[in-house]
């Protein structure tokens, strides 16, 4: 028996590869620092930074090499990805914005929940329409970053919705670890990195085409039971 689907109290957006295709000036940043303090930095290294908080990130490029404080390593990333992101806007990610047009649209709340600090997430909220998210939690506001669930219940919180009646939406195998610790359904997109099925309730290969009846509870579980490939990671990976 199917069971009747059901409106999300409240639907999550990561950012990072999700909204926008950033992940790229993250990986560029991190890249730097560690070519500074140790030569060159294997790529399948950095890779472990995609949807980490971005402390996590810091101790992890301690360890490739980057002599520097944790708190120096932040500040330094978190400029050069804000140079960057003025040299170089982010492009949307296809379909991410007639997506988020069209939960405000239900009536939906609408969550971002991002690893990035306020600094570099204020821009793409400034450039979606206002309104657009009802609560906004970024790394600087939780202890634990991804892959803990605190920053995932901190939204539910502030939009005083019981997490297991609402949808998340991410790229890394980090932010699907984060949103099934919270207990809230995920759809997994994938960008920079192959996802795994069995990880998510959804796998979509992209947003485009897709409405907020698509994010009805219960999710369709995907059928493919290995790792999915998105565009941005088949790229890298040719």
């Amino acid at each position: 028996m199917t069971s009747a689907s059901a409106t999300p109290a409240a639907v999550f957006w990561d950012m990072d590869g999700t909204i926008v295709d950033s992940e790229h000036h993250w990986m560029a940043a991190a890249a730097d620092l560690v070519r500074a303090h140790a030569g060159p930095p294997p790529a399948e290294r950095l890779d472990a930074l995609v949807g980490l908080a971005i402390p996590d990130g810091a101790a992890l490029l301690r360890k490739l090499g980057v002599d520097l404080p944790v708190d120096e390593i932040v500040r330094r990333q978190i400029a050069g990805v804000l140079a960057r992101m003025a040299a170089e806007p982010p492009r949307w990610r296809p379909g991410a914005r007639e997506l988020l047009a069209a939960v405000r649209a239900a009536g939906i709340p609408q969550a971002l929940v991002t690893m990035s600090y306020r600094a570099t997430a204020d821009p793409v909220i400034a450039a979606l329409p206002v309104g657009t998210f009802d609560a906004v939690v970024t790394g600087d506001d939780v202890a634990r970053g991804k892959p803990f669930p605190d920053a995932y219940l901190r939204a539910a919180t502030l939009l005083g919705v019981a997490p297991g009646r609402t949808v998340a939406l991410e790229d890394s195998p980090t932010g699907l670890a984060a949103v099934r610790a919270a207990g809230i359904a995920v759809v997994g997109i994938p960008h920079h990195l192959p996802l795994d099925a069995e990880l998510a309730d959804a796998i979509w290969p992209t947003l485009v085409g897709r409405g907020a009846g698509d994010l009805s509870l219960p999710l369709r579980r995907p059928t493919p039971a290995q790792p999915i490939v998105g565009i941005e990671a088949s790229r890298r990976r040719v």
